[in-house]
């Protein structure tokens, strides 16, 4: 299938810069078998079923990019991957200048050097500490990763904006943006409806930004990315399923994570990983019911999975409307509740 199946165009003003406040203000739009329907958030509720599980992502996004100096030259990196021992892949700017062994130095007494150049800007860095050091370095010096279609600094109030209220686990340089909708209010609201949930891993990379350069799907590489499930959530996830609950994943990341694992009955098990599972159209669901997902950006393969699940001309008509209807798109923008296509 040709990538060009999934392009679309949108206009700059739809492109959120900021999140909805509160933020399951947001607006959301049902995308079902029998049509479209304009809701908000916290309608949410109202629209799943007791027993259903909504599993939801539990990263936390770390302040991945950097500021920093090579001698008299300006560098910025923003860290995407962890290779452990302190040194990490990352993405720099301007990549073609540095060389191998450069000092890069972010603040006083906080710098790394560079151990290797690869391909599109991507370099790995080793810093001069590891472990709660470098993440207190982060936390003090780093700025938050913001997508590369908000064309503005991220600034303090992105340190809480871009982060979800079930943040746990630092690893991620994206947000999973689906759970940024989410309050303590609706949560209740949740429980008290007797919908479960369950919270996985998945550590989102900036590969998520990367586009699809190929023209044929069937020759792109997905990057890989790490994840885990924990006993207590695969078996509440397995329970609901065996009860006649739905599993409603939030989040594209936390649908792929879960089809990863799924064996063929849908059945989850602990895991702890890495998955570079490419869900594109002709991809058969084995657990995921109900998708909770922002709207994503054409030729991507975000948009491909939101077309695998729902169907691509059902996708392309929901993705219309929004348009016209002044939805708010990508990370901090509004979402939409996608029922699987044949479900």
């Amino acid at each position: 299938m040709r990538v060009d199946a999934f392009d679309f165009d949108l206009p700059r003003e739809l492109i959120a810069d900021r999140p909805a406040v509160p933020r399951d203000a947001a607006r959301l739009l049902e995308v079902a078998a029998d049509g479209l329907r304009d809701r908000v958030l916290r309608d949410l509720p109202a629209l799943l079923r007791p027993g259903d599980v909504m599993v939801v992502n539990d990263t936390r996004v770390i302040p991945a990019r950097l500021i920093g100096r090579r001698g008299a030259a300006d560098v910025e990196v923003t860290l995407h991957r962890a290779e452990g021992g302190g040194s990490w892949r990352a993405f720099a700017r301007p990549a073609r200048r540095l060389r191998l062994g450069d000092a890069i130095e972010f603040a006083p007494g906080f710098a790394a050097r560079l151990l290797a150049k690869g391909a599109g800007g991507e370099v790995t860095l080793g810093f001069d500490r590891d472990g709660e050091d470098l993440r207190r370095a982060l936390e003090r010096h780093g700025l938050m990763p913001l997508p590369p279609y908000i064309k503005r600094p991220a600034d303090a109030r992105d340190r809480a904006d871009y982060q979800t209220v079930f943040a746990a686990r630092d690893g991620a340089v994206a947000a999973p943006t689906a759970g940024l909708h989410f309050t303590p209010e609706l949560l209740a609201a949740l429980d008290a409806s007797g919908v479960a949930r369950a919270a996985v891993t998945l550590h989102v990379g900036a590969g998520t930004f990367l586009p699809v350069k190929v023209e044929d799907l069937r020759d792109h590489v997905m990057h890989a990315e790490t994840g885990i499930i924990g006993e207590a959530a695969a078996e509440t996830i397995n329970r609901a399923r065996a009860a006649g609950g739905r599993v409603v994943a939030v989040g594209t990341t936390s649908l792929r994570l879960l089809e990863t694992v799924a064996d063929a009955r849908g059945r989850i098990a602990p895991f702890a990983g890495e998955t570079a599972l490419f869900v594109a159209p002709g991809y058969r669901f084995k657990t995921v019911d109900l998708l909770l997902t922002n709207f994503h950006l054409p030729r991507s393969t975000l948009f491909m999975l939101v077309a695998a699940f729902a169907g691509l001309e059902r996708m392309r008509d929901a993705y219309a409307h929004a348009k016209r209807a002044g939805y708010r798109f990508y990370s901090y923008g509004d979402c939409c509740l996608l029922h699987r296509e044949g479900a």
